[in-house]
């Protein structure tokens, strides 16, 4: 699944083809995504002015005068502007025409992505009860530290709870789990101040980074540009089960937490 940084990685793309034009009609080949398209998008959507596009956790945010579009990739989606008379794919669901003669397609062949409308001065639920931005100064070690106490949840299960913190997803998760030396299995709530500061600190500059380097390209992400992320090429743990660590040798290994594959270096990690 498309996580933080492919996500900016799209909006960054799409933004300076997107905001200031106007889109003249929507051409919808498939109306159940992960949920049907609501009859509001189709509705509101055309004959608007994008004025922004924002990116909130996963999602992103085409603004427009009365309201949002609300889109998410799913596990294999991407959006990409094109030509209009650009051929269309078995699994091209969604294009928005615009009004510099290109479209904006969205091409999903698993249909676990959405587009959905958020009305001007209204939160969408699924935005409701979202923790903060890792990349916003309201996110810090200090805010790990105090939401912690007390939980005997892993401590990786609890960074990627989205009421803690937006984003951070399970290649993220467990890259900054490693380079803050803490283990993946250790209890959320006994993790001290100083380590969660160190966390923070690390989930913020891997992700900054991973953004640098268009995401990660582990299966199905491509950019609005057609290039994959290279950030793959530089992961520590993640995917390198059974593989040296390439900071002390010793092999990597593999467990599930939450329902999610893991990654840790046994000797790096305490």
């Amino acid at each position: 699944m498309p996580e933080l940084p492919e996500v900016e990685t799209t909006r960054r793309g799409l933004a300076p083809h997107l905001v200031g034009r106007t889109v003249v009609a929507l051409h919808i080949r498939q109306p159940r995504l992960r949920w049907p398209i609501p009859r509001e998008l189709r509705t509101q959507l055309p004959g608007q002015r994008i004025e922004a596009i924002e990116r909130r956790a996963k999602y992103l945010l085409v603004h427009t005068e009365p309201g949002s579009a609300l889109l998410h990739l799913g596990m294999s989606g991407s959006l990409r502007v094109l030509p209009a008379a650009t051929p269309i794919g078995v699994h091209d669901h969604v294009d928005w025409r615009l009004d510099s003669g290109r479209v904006l397609r969205y091409t999903d062949p698993r249909r676990f992505g959405c587009q959905l409308w958020q009305p001007r001065g209204e939160v969408h639920p699924l935005l409701a009860g979202l923790g903060p931005e890792p990349l916003s100064d309201d996110f810090d070690g200090d805010l790990l530290w105090t939401r912690s106490r007390g939980r005997a949840a892993a401590v990786k299960v609890f960074l990627m709870d989205q009421a803690i913190v937006v984003g951070v997803g399970n290649i993220y998760a467990s890259e900054a789990l490693f380079a803050a030396g803490i283990h993946p299995k250790r209890a959320a709530g006994s993790i001290s101040r100083t380590r969660y500061a160190r966390l923070a600190n690390e989930v913020k500059r891997i992700l900054a980074y991973a953004i640098t380097r268009g995401g990660t390209t582990l299966r199905d992400f491509i950019s609005p540009d057609g290039l994959p992320g290279y950030f793959e090429q530089e992961l520590f743990v993640y995917g390198r089960e059974g593989e040296p660590c390439k900071v002390c040798g010793t092999l990597i290994r593999a467990i599930v937490l939450g329902q999610r594959s893991t990654y840790y270096c046994p000797r790096c990690q305490r």
